[in-house]
């Protein structure tokens, strides 16, 4: 799933790394660096999308956005009136033009803290109209599916990951376009393999059935990582979960940090009952309205409502996690199961200490304060061409070692700060993601469902099951050890996290994984 000379060369990078560093310094990889990952944004509008439109345009140096594609879902649609459909909660395609604009007022603030930006106009020119006048509806050529078929046909090597924030009809489409030019010709094995090795289909829930009715049986080979349920956390069901990891997305964090803060951009941002309304919504869905608050007395003034999509480009962001090697490492795009060779899925638990059980949704929700910080830095980037940056994290010995069972690992943590800010240390195991079990549970996972969608997973923990049973000294300092467990079998790893964040009220932060697989 990841960028395959990156990952040989960091494979070859832990081959070299021993516990104690190489000979040879040069050939050890102190920090992931990746390539920005090439994706292309489909979106349907709705409001929770146009909030994520927001924040990935701020995250727009991060990733090399090779298009965004309006499209159409179950839940929105344009309508057709030669055949008699209606429209149902359009919100029409002028919004997504006008952020764009409105992105090109905050541009240079924006440039002055990365060059890499891409301007407005460039974004323009990348945004097109797929499929948008039915759900599901896959069956006309339009100008978005053009667009998506000649990306997925240009010969660019690198991987793109096509972001599915609505229904999958344009991406089916394009896909389906270029079955029909080329199956039964002599090119055609070479285009599929193509296809095959290039696409990532980030998921964002099922919104139509054209995923389940032609991607997935006519290509089955196509790489997916399918959210069905963990998206919802970071979604309208955000306080389903504890009270602790909802601290960044309550009203008084919101009004501090992002109403109050409003550039030309961030006006756009829609929070609850701050009076915004979506133009072709269903009134008991205008989540800016005073009624609404009434009618849903659990909601606040200003508390967030909604980015359900945003994890699928906080995946591709590279912060040191290495999320992007490989799904069941985890990362602010959450944590995934491989299902098959081709298919991740949220089948994966990760501890929650404030409810003392396994849950699939903590492997997103765990890092809400972190992606907040950032996100609320970054806004006040829009006002201001001075503004904090976050760190840069490295860890001496590498990020791929090896060990013997019952050896000591020493690991040195390095990190700079732009700002020359004052930074504290944090290393922890991240044991969920480990091959390496402290033990074997008897419990069972429960999937937890509401009106016949998946909410969340969850496991009780046995009372005999231990958790996170190695010990790490000086664990708040730069300098830190563990011993490997004795009972460690040949092949597996443990996932060590330097962690560094700025001393401010609003930090950011940045980390180093390091994965130390036992000899």
């Amino acid at each position: 799933m990841k960028l395959r000379k990156i990952v040989e060369v960091i494979l070859a990078a832990g081959m070299l790394a021993g516990c104690g560093g190489t000979s040879k310094k040069e050939n050890v990889i102190t920090r992931f660096k990746q390539e920005k990952a090439r994706t292309v944004i489909t979106t349907d509008g709705e409001v929770d999308d146009r909030n994520s439109v927001i924040r990935a345009l701020l995250y727009a140096n991060e990733m090399d956005i090779a298009g965004i594609v309006l499209t159409s879902s179950m839940y929105h649609y344009a309508g057709d009136n030669a055949k008699g459909i209606k429209p149902f909660r359009w919100t029409g395609s002028d919004w997504l033009y006008k952020y764009i604009d409105d992105y090109g007022k905050v541009y240079d603030n924006l440039k002055a803290h990365d060059a890499t930006y891409p301007t407005a106009t460039k974004l323009k020119s990348i945004t097109k109209i797929g499929n948008i006048k039915n759900k599901g509806e896959m069956d006309e050529v339009t100008e978005g599916s053009k667009f998506l078929e000649k990306l997925f046909l240009d010969d660019d090597k690198r991987q793109l990951y096509v972001q599915t924030w609505g229904g999958t009809n344009t991406t089916a489409r394009a896909l389906k376009s270029i079955e029909e030019r080329y199956k039964g010709t002599d090119k055609w094995k070479s285009i599929q393999k193509k296809i095959n090795d290039k696409l990532i289909l980030y998921i964002i829930l099922d919104q139509d059935e054209s995923y389940s009715n032609y991607i997935a049986k006519n290509w089955s080979n196509i790489k997916v990582i399918n959210d069905k349920s963990n998206f919802w956390h970071f979604a309208y069901a955000w306080q389903l979960h504890s009270d602790q990891v909802n601290r960044t997305l309550k009203s008084d964090w919101e009004y501090k940090n992002i109403v109050n803060n409003n550039s030309p951009l961030m006006a756009n941002y829609s929070l609850m009952g701050d009076g915004k309304m979506v133009e072709g919504e269903l009134y008991d869905e205008q989540r800016g309205t005073m009624d609404y608050l009434k009618k849903n007395p659990n909601y606040k003034k200003y508390d967030f409502i909604s980015e359900g999509d945003s994890p699928s480009f906080l995946y591709l962001i590279n912060n040191g996690l290495r999320s992007m090697e490989n799904p069941t490492y985890g990362g602010w795009g959450g944590r995934f199961g491989k299902k098959t060779d081709k298919l991740y899925v949220n089948n994966v638990l990760d501890y929650e200490p404030y409810t003392k059980q396994y849950e699939a949704q903590y492997t997103l929700s765990r890092w809400f304060d972190d992606i907040q910080n950032d996100f609320a830095n970054r806004v006040q980037w829009t006002l201001s061409k001075e503004g904090n940056n976050a760190p840069e994290v490295s860890v001496e010995q590498g990020i791929n070692v090896s060990a013997k069972p019952g050896e000591k690992v020493t690991l040195t943590a390095k990190a700079t700060d732009k700002d020359h800010d004052a930074l504290t240390y944090k290393w922890w195991r991240y044991f969920e993601a480990d091959t390496y079990q402290d033990s074997v549970t008897k419990m069972k996972d429960q999937p937890e469902v509401m009106s016949g969608l998946q909410l969340n997973v969850i496991r009780k923990r046995d009372k005999s099951e231990k958790i996170d049973t190695i010990k790490i000294n000086n664990a708040d300092q730069k300098n830190m050890s563990f011993t490997v467990p004795k009972d460690a079998k040949k092949g597996d790893t443990i996932h060590m996290i330097i962690q560094v964040s700025e001393k401010k009220n609003v930090p950011n932060t940045r980390y180093q994984r390091v994965i130390i697989t036992v000899k």
